[in-house]
């Protein structure tokens, strides 16, 4: 057998999940999963062959997998281990020739399925690449100013953040999870919440943005047509590609990367629950303690909402060198247990309701508002000063598992109260209209946070592209719209009629945020283009909506489908790519060929296969296409399909000449290789 399997030394291994121990103790009565860990080929347990010709030298073996929410559950799915960046480039070239794709594998923590399908198994060309046990080394670089850091993808965001803390630097805002990778932060744009207080100014080295929006370079594992190979390219931000990179949304391997930091900053982290939400959420230009004065006053804010109470959590950051008398000094990240781990009545309600009784939702809000409350004053914990990685880390993996929608409005500062006094009340305008109907779809919380647009001049680099497909990029012609206001509301997988009540806010939201007011975008990483049958079925909202957004104002050459063909120009074998993101992102539809077209019948060109999921040479998709398939391999069998070649167009008049060939994307896509009829 010409792959060895070997075993692994463990890191990181995923954490027991806490949705399923309490609901364990609250009696649902779940059935239970026996998940497969490192099963070695030759074991009688292993379900699967493994995969032949693979590198020999790195470890491969079947491992279950599941994202953070639990809703995506793998049994067995073939994972290696890399231990440099030339590993995963030997890797990446088997898998072109073997017709396998590769999935950078970092902590899952990701509602939307862009690491792995649904239902993937062992016997599919699947392969995830674990980059947390070795891909973590990290430089910090103080000679230039202001300084960079540089880091393999593997790395833990806490990790690089205590790192980056001894040097006396930082970052304005960071996901609230100390555990993703950078690798995963980056692919997705992730963003903490952050705005410049009335009369702040960006400090060097920081952003408002996303953390994507500091990129200064980067190293990806990209095709090389002068060698046909897969081969390590470092990009700058200067350069086109980067565009389409900062975020990628996992259409790309990136193995390090180099980020501007700033210098660290003293935060004061003050909780508030007793601010009603009629008044934190009231509408536009109203006095008193709205949403808005706070940001006015600190930038820094989010709001967190349980169901059916009449308050919220909200927690406001401020910018403070020296400790307020008032304030407990911090010295670690993740002060707030109470939130992390479930106390035990809201576990039983919280059963109870998972189970059919629904009708408790009220009394679970109110469990777990009080829960906070309490926590808060019994950790003494309302009023928190310390170094900016102690106050913006706060969310471990033991929390409440659940899954959430996610969207994003684009408005001027000036219209942030507006768009959250909105979406508050249209909020309990669905609540009371699924309660009339005994329904009670959500609950968890409803959060909401805000960050500035994606200014590329603040990574430090001369002509920095502005991210595609980011959230947060700016409209071109619409410079007031400097805000993006995150809108997620959570809830228990599989909670009856919840994605019926998605469905139904999503498209509120895009009727409402629309026109000179603001403009809707999604949070990748999130729940979005809801149907009854779940998130991302709504084919009009994949297909037109959300790349519109991501194109209007744009040049033609510079918008969604731009991001695309770069994507897949450095990728055209599509091997860092899944089944979702073929659909979401479909392939570049040209492609050129040698030989001239001929007339009549054997004008169509005749395709090869290349392997499930492309092998070497120019690929395209050609669904409904009336083609003849060569298989890869000699042979005289020929096996034929339904339709047509769209259109092909000589790009040259003389013959013979390189041939441009549009095929029709509109079904089902399968990856061929073109060669001219003989």
């Amino acid at each position: 057998m010409a792959t060895e399997i070997q075993t692994a030394a463990a890191a990181h291994m995923d954490t027991t999940s806490t949705r399923r121990d309490f609901l364990r103790l609250a009696g649902a009565g779940l059935l239970t999963w026996t998940p497969v860990h490192r099963v070695l080929a030759g074991d009688p347990a292993a379900p699967c062959s493994p995969p032949l010709g693979f590198p020999g030298s790195i470890p491969v073996f079947l491992q279950a997998f599941k994202n953070w929410s639990e809703e995506i559950v793998l049994d067995a799915v073939w994972t290696a281990v890399p231990k440099t960046p030339e590993e995963v480039v030997s890797i990446v070239n088997w898998a072109a020739a073997a017709g396998y794709r590769i999935r950078a594998r970092g902590s899952g923590h990701s509602w939307l399925p862009i690491l792995v399908d649904p239902g993937t198994t062992c016997d599919m060309k699947v392969i995830l690449l674990d980059t947390r046990a070795h891909l973590t080394s990290m430089s910090i670089d103080t000679t230039v100013s202001p300084p960079t850091v540089t880091a393999q993808c593997g790395i833990l965001m806490q990790t690089l953040l205590e790192e980056l803390e001894k040097a006396g630097l930082g970052m304005m805002a960071t996901p609230a999870p100390g555990v993703l990778t950078l690798g995963g932060v980056l692919a997705i744009a992730g963003h903490g919440t952050a705005v410049p207080a009335v009369g702040e100014q960006v400090l060097p080295g920081h952003t408002f943005g996303s953390l994507a929006n500091l990129m200064v370079s980067m190293t990806v594992v990209a095709w090389n047509p002068a060698t046909s190979r897969y081969e390590l390219r470092r990009i700058s931000r200067a350069d086109s590609e980067a565009s389409s990179l900062c975020p990628h949304l996992g259409r790309s391997f990136v193995v390090e990367a180099t980020l501007r930091v700033g210098a660290n900053v003293r935060l004061r982290c003050q909780s508030f629950t007793d601010i009603p939400n009629s008044e934190l959420f009231a509408p536009a230009f109203s006095s008193g303690r709205t949403f808005a004065s706070f940001l006015d006053a600190s930038g820094r804010a989010e709001a967190i909402v349980f169901p059916f109470t009449d308050e919220s959590w909200l927690k406001v950051w401020t910018v403070a060198p020296e400790k307020p008398r008032e304030s407990k000094e911090v010295g670690d990240p993740y002060n707030y247990p109470f939130s992390d781990n479930l106390d035990p009545t809201i576990a039983s309600i919280l059963g109870t309701v998972i189970s059919g009784s629904g009708f408790l939702t009220p009394a679970l809000g109110q469990a777990q508002f009080t829960a906070i409350k309490a926590g808060l004053f019994l950790g003494n914990s309302s009023d928190l000063w310390g170094w900016s990685k102690d106050l913006m880390l706060y969310i471990q993996p033991t929390t409440l598992r659940v899954t959430s929608s996610g969207f994003v409005v684009l408005c001027r500062r000036a219209d942030v109260q507006r768009v959250v006094s909105e979406y508050y009340a249209q909020l309990i305008t669905l609540r009371d209209a699924y309660r009339g109907r005994w329904d009670f779809p959500i609950n968890s919380a409803i959060e909401v946070r805000v960050n500035g647009v994606e200014h590329p001049e603040d990574c430090g680099v001369f002509g920095a592209r502005s991210p595609r497909l980011s959230a947060l990029r700016p409209v071109p012609g619409r410079p007031e719209w400097d805000t993006g206001v995150w809108l997620n509301v959570l809830t228990i997988p599989g909670t009856s009629k919840s994605n019926d009540y998605f469905r139904d806010l999503e498209r509120w939201m895009f009727q409402n945020y629309t026109g000179d007011y603001a403009q809707m975008r999604v949070e990748w990483t999130k729940g979005w283009a809801y149907t009854a049958a779940g998130p991302w079925t709504d084919e009009t909202l994949i297909h037109e909506t959300i790349p519109e957004c991501l194109s209007t104002g744009q040049a033609a050459d510079d918008g969604f489908r731009a991001a695309i063909e770069q994507l897949d120009a450095l990728d055209p074998f599509r091997i860092f790519s899944t089944a979702f993101l073929d659909r979401f992102l479909p392939p570049v539809q040209k492609i050129g060929l040698d030989g001239p077209p001929r007339k009549g019948g054997g004008g169509i060109q005749s395709i090869q296969p290349a392997g499930k999921h492309g092998g070497t040479g120019g690929l395209f998709t050609a669904p409904r296409a009336k083609v003849k398939l060569q298989p890869a391999t000699p042979g005289p069998q020929v096996v034929e399909t339904s339709g047509d070649l769209k259109s092909w167009t000589p790009m040259s008049t003389n013959a013979p000449g390189p041939v441009e060939v549009t095929v029709d994307t509109s079904a089902e896509r399968r990856f061929y290789r073109l060669v001219p009829l003989k």
